[in-house]
């Protein structure tokens, strides 16, 4: 029996991010981290340190996906607002708890915490913390929805502790098909017969331009089922030899 596909879905939060001055990449290594154990990123979104925005966010994503991971606004700032948004989305208190302020006295060496690092001990009613290696600040999970920092080395390094907690379910893999001196307008019509005759496929046709090797398309097909992927493959190459190239799978 074939294995179910779970997905999830990834909330980045920070004005910066709306703004440009700070570029994502917390997306790419959550998506990385998952395909492996069986889960897929669905869909992402980013909101602004507002905290009805993040609230809403968190609500509608978490009815949808099997698991939400949001990224930025638990620092000690006054504009890390993720902590109290997360909360009222559940209609649930918040408050600095003595698990996670012992982390931080711990991590600092003293009982004398400021209160602005006091922000980051402040823990959703019911939630259970997610390990920081690198800064200590803990992350939490509350339900299906996993808290984490926006620093890319921080987050990375809390994933390690939300990695057994996940239920993941058929793994998608990929193969990836090189035809060189091909245009997508060239094989669109192709491509689109391929997928009509394996709906159970996802198909993709990614340009790229390299000098002097001059230019080309990647045909990517991605699917859980082996067969299924095979077959894909041995399509895509079979449009690549109809447009007199030789394709090469990746």
């Amino acid at each position: 029996m074939t294995a179910p596909l779970v997905r999830a879905a990834v909330l980045m939060i920070g004005d910066e991010l709306l703004s440009g001055r700070t570029q994502d990449t917390n997306l790419r290594t959550i998506a990385e981290f998952l395909a492996p154990l069986g889960v897929q990123i669905g869909e992402a979104r980013v909101v602004t340190d507002e905290p009805a925005e993040i609230s809403a966010a968190v609500n509608a994503l978490r009815a949808r996906y099997a698991y939400v991971f949001t990224t930025g606004g638990i620092g000690p700032t006054h504009d890390d607002k993720t902590a109290d948004a997360v909360a009222a989305a559940f209609g649930v208190n918040i408050g600095v708890r003595a698990d996670a302020r012992a982390i931080l006295e711990a991590h600092y060496g003293t009982t004398e915490i400021n209160e602005a690092r006091l922000r980051m001990a402040r823990i959703p009613d019911g939630a259970s913390l997610i390990a920081n290696p690198v800064s200590k600040a803990p992350g939490f999970q509350l339900g299906n929805v996993f808290v984490m920092a926006g620093v890319p080395s921080i987050m990375r390094a809390m994933l390690e502790d939300v990695g057994k907690r996940i239920e993941g379910g058929a793994v998608v893999k990929s193969v990836t098909v090189r035809a060189k001196g091909v245009r997508e307008g060239d094989l669109a019509a192709p491509l689109a017969a391929l997928q009509k005759a394996e709906p159970d496929v996802s198909l993709g046709s990614y340009p790229w331009y390299q000098p002097p090797d001059g230019y080309g398309v990647h045909l990517v097909a991605r699917s859980a089922d082996e067969a299924v992927l095979a077959r894909a493959r041995d399509g895509m190459l079979a449009i690549a030899r109809d447009l007199g190239v030789d394709g090469e799978v990746l």
